[in-house]
This record gives C-alpha cells, sequence and structure tokens, in this order.
C-alpha cells in the first residue's frame, strides 16, 4: 500500500501541475460546469463525439491538486470510449472513491487506481469526482451541476 500512495502523491502532483487535455474545445458537442462550493473548485468539461464515441474531450477550471488531476486522468481514460463506457467507468471510480469497492476488486480502472487511497479522506471524494459529475451532466447535456 505504501508503494500506492507514493504512486497517488507523484501522479497527482504531475497531474496537477501539467494536466493533459486541459483546454477549451471550440466548437463542442456538449458542454457543463461543475462547482464545489464547499472548497471553490470548479470544472468546465467539454466533449466533441463522433458517433457515439467520445472523439475529443477538454476541460478547464480551477481547484485543489486532487480535483485537477482526476480531471486530467478522467480526459485520458475516457477518450474514444461511448457514453455506456463512461458510465461504467463513473460507477467503478465513484465506488472505489468512496469505498464501496476496493481497487483490487476491478483493474479495468487501468492508471486511476491511483485515487483508491481517496475513500480515506471524505472530504477530498467530492474533490476527486467532481470532473466525473461534471462529465456525466454533459452526457445528459445538462449545464451544470454542483456538489454540495
Amino acid at each position: 500500500m505504501a508503494d500506492l500512495r507514493e504512486l497517488y502523491q507523484e501522479t497527482v502532483l504531475d497531474h496537477s501541475r501539467k494536466p493533459r487535455n486541459y483546454h477549451a474545445l471550440d466548437p463542442a458537442d456538449r458542454k457543463a460546469v461543475g462547482n464545489n462550493p464547499l472548497c471553490g473548485d470548479q470544472v468546465i468539461l467539454y466533449l466533441r463525439l463522433d458517433g457515439e464515441r467520445i472523439a475529443e474531450v477538454g476541460f478547464e477550471g480551477q481547484g485543489c491538486a486532487i480535483s485537477k488531476a482526476s480531471a486530467s486522468m478522467m480526459t485520458d481514460a475516457i477518450k474514444g470510449k461511448t457514453p455506456g463506457e463512461v458510465d461504467l467507468l463513473f460507477q467503478k471510480f465513484h465506488a472505489m472513491v468512496t469505498g464501496k469497492a476496493g481497487p483490487a476488486e476491478d483493474n479495468s480502472l487501468g492508471k486511476l487506481v491511483v485515487f483508491a487511497g481517496v475513500s480515506e479522506f471524505p472530504a477530498r471524494v467530492k474533490c476527486a469526482s467532481l470532473g466525473w459529475h461534471t462529465l456525466k451532466a454533459a452526457l445528459e447535456s445538462k449545464a451544470s451541476v454542483s456538489m454540495e
């Protein structure tokens, strides 16, 4: 578990300092804004679809390292996936960060498994899942989501 914690710290710092897909998409097929008023995190998520697959994804925003790193890794993980595949990934990620499922139970999360330790810090679950809830809102054509 110590190795996973070290990997978590390295990965979060890397994705927080150099987030992947950190840009607006213009035009975007879908866009949603996510807010976590408790800590001030905000994510704007942009999607461009190619039929039923996510062709491009980008995000902008501000927030803590966990929020930004999670959104960054999420954008890498969802490229090329269908909304159904994204929903399944969302459910697995959410179960992991809320402590309802351990990372060892399912290895389909890939690198996202580094967020397993977030479940030990309930106040940080919303930080790690803000981008994911914003993604879900965008796929459902909702303009915004709040993590109150």
